[in-house]
């Protein structure tokens, strides 16, 4: 099946750059095999923009853009190679530019609206599992939606560097739909600075809140997976997962851009069945390093051996 682009809009849900009302564009869909997932963006992308259109960069197969950040969401989540099982991609774009204040109360209001877009295509299509991947403020837009949703509308959630708070996330979760969602968060002290500078600048719905990074609520149905921790992915490795090791101190992208991730996400997204979150939790660490661990780590020194000794192994 194909990938459709799809936009908040002033009215509702709408075809990014298409003709049609959304609705009629999802029934006309073939529905074919595979699940539906969908794509939410972060902060600073916004539908149109010359410069940071997301449905012109990670959510195209092709991105027009040249840079460390933009990697093909849809290419990496198994879509464009044309198998009869690839399911349907949607790339949600919403108005996340301008100061960070705007941007997260859009969010809100870009959840409500991405959990019609989720109960249209379980309507068209309702035996067929609806999964979400978002970066950034796009967890935020994607826990908002459970609110709007009824239980079982989405069934696995990978939540990339999550710009949200404990307390509201434990809220989310805490609904038809959230119970019934399985949350995958991806942390990283990479993230730390970000994490960080949410918690200055958002007031927290109650006092000392955090964010995604340290904060999630554990549960059956949340597996909190540090992507930078050496532990994790040596556990990664040995069911398959080749990813490669952290080489910044600070980076934002690192969830969605670390060569190897996307392998992960595909398998968690497709494979569920054989990847059910029990088995993930029993076979990586049970502890998080703190916050500032990566950034507040000496570097390595090797000192010269001494002229005339050699080193003996």
């Amino acid at each position: 099946m194909p990938l459709i682009h799809v936009n908040a809009g002033p009215m509702g849900p709408m075809v990014h750059d298409g003709p049609g009302d959304l609705d009629s564009v999802l029934s006309g869909l073939p529905v074919g095999d595979g699940p539906v997932i969908v794509m939410v963006h972060g902060f600073k992308y916004a539908p149109n923009h010359p410069t940071e259109c997301p449905h012109r960069h990670i959510f195209s197969l092709a991105p027009e853009r040249t840079c460390f950040k933009v990697r093909s969401w849809p290419a990496g989540l198994g879509f464009g190679a044309g198998a009869p099982d690839e399911g349907l991609g949607i790339g949600f774009g919403w108005q996340a530019r301008g100061h960070i204040w705007g941007a997260y109360a859009e969010a809100a209001e870009a959840g409500r609206q991405l959990a019609q877009v989720i109960e249209m295509c379980r309507a068209i299509a309702p035996e067929r599992p609806i999964h979400a991947v978002a970066h950034s403020l796009g967890a935020r837009v994607v826990l908002s939606a459970l609110r709007h949703l009824q239980a079982g509308a989405l069934s696995r959630v990978i939540l990339l560097a999550g710009a949200e708070f404990g307390q509201r996330a434990a809220e989310a979760l805490d609904t038809p739909a959230g119970r019934c969602a399985e949350v995958i968060n991806i942390t990283s002290r990479e993230n730390d600075f970000y994490d960080f500078l949410l918690e200055c600048l958002i007031a927290p719905p109650k006092r000392g809140d955090r964010s995604l990074g340290l904060a999630l609520p554990s549960g059956a149905n949340v597996l909190n997976l540090q992507m930078d921790h050496s532990g994790t992915l040596a556990a990664l490795e040995r069911a398959g997962f080749a990813i490669a090791p952290a080489t910044a101190r600070i980076c934002h992208w690192s969830p969605y851009t670390r060569p190897g991730v996307f392998g992960l996400y595909n398998s968690l997204l497709r494979r569920g069945p054989d990847l059910p979150l029990g088995a993930l939790r029993a076979a990586l660490p049970c502890v998080s390093e703190p916050r500032w661990s990566r950034l507040l780590t000496l570097p390595e020194i090797r000192l010269p051996l001494p002229m005339g000794r050699k080193p003996s192994f």
